[in-house]
């Protein structure tokens, strides 16, 4: 059994989506703030989140272990359109586009 105790580093799940909120991304990063920024600046032209205008944070959520993160990013990244967006509503219900 793997027990947890809490760790000493911090480690978002996020998800973005674009201006009209038609597309959504989930990505996870141990720097949110600077991960953000480099979604703004398109650092990668040929990624996903360039080529569908993708930087606008709806969602988030705080770990300490990096397998945790992970874990949820990949379960999150599973779950059906209508799932991720009532997943979202619980913490933003008007789908408002956060700074960080």
């Amino acid at each position: 059994m793997i027990e947890y105790t809490e760790g000493i580093y911090t480690y978002y799940v996020y998800i973005l989506t674009n201006k009209s909120r038609s597309v959504l991304y989930t990505g996870v990063t141990n720097n949110l703030k600077t991960r953000l920024q480099q979604h703004r600046e398109k650092t990668n032209l040929n990624s996903f989140t360039s080529k569908y205008n993708v930087h606008y944070l709806i969602y988030f959520e705080k770990f300490t272990w990096i397998q945790l993160a992970i874990e949820r990013e990949k379960e999150i990244k599973n779950l059906s359109r209508a799932k991720k967006l009532a997943l979202i509503m619980e913490q933003n219900p008007n789908m408002d586009f956060w700074e960080f």
